[in-house]
């Protein structure tokens, strides 16, 4: 039996009720005879970033956290933009995970669903460039105008974003089977 790829799917959304997660949990449903998904949405309780934890007293949260992280085979982040830039809580998480190797050479897809979501889209891609996780255009989506494509119910109204879903989960699964770390 083939085991099944382990994913971590990154909320960078601040409310319980984002489109964000609703995509992530889209993706798990749909993945879910081939990759065992784990979804971490609550980055508002991980604790702020101090530099002179990072490397000793780190605390617990953010221990589980780069566990995670370092025992994945992919990563998915789903965030929205805030005032043209990517939510404190994600950029927080990231900070946290600098002075380590946890995303390094790590397959990530990245996925910005805003009202305009561009600037964000482009700072995530950097940071995540920044610390050394592999990604391909393929393996990112901007999906605009959010609001109008999921339902208040959490599900994808918008077909035309169900097939780039596909297209960017198909480009994502081939990613990790390719970068085997």
């Amino acid at each position: 039996m083939i085991q099944r790829k382990k994913i971590i799917g990154i909320c960078g959304s601040a409310s319980k009720n984002s489109a964000n997660l609703s995509i992530l949990k889209y993706l798990a449903r749909q993945e879910k005879m081939e990759l065992d998904f784990q979804l971490i949405d609550d980055l508002a309780e991980m604790p702020h970033f101090k530099t002179e934890l990072t490397d000793i007293n780190v605390p617990e949260k953010i221990v589980a956290f780069r566990n995670q992280i370092t025992q994945a085979d992919g990563i998915i982040i789903c965030t929205p933009e805030y005032v043209f830039s990517i939510p404190s809580g994600l950029k927080n998480i990231i900070e946290w995970s600098v002075s380590t190797t946890v995303f390094s050479d790590k397959p990530i897809g990245l996925i910005t669903a805003s009202a305009s979501g561009e600037k964000g889209h482009e700072e995530l891609k950097l940071i995540m460039e920044t610390v050394q996780t592999i990604f391909t255009k393929d393996t990112t989506l901007l999906i605009q105008g959010i609001k109008g494509k999921i339902n208040v119910a959490g599900e994808i109204t918008d077909h035309e974003i169900e097939r780039k879903l596909k297209k960017f989960m198909k480009s994502f699964k081939e990613l990790t089977k390719t970068n085997n770390h």
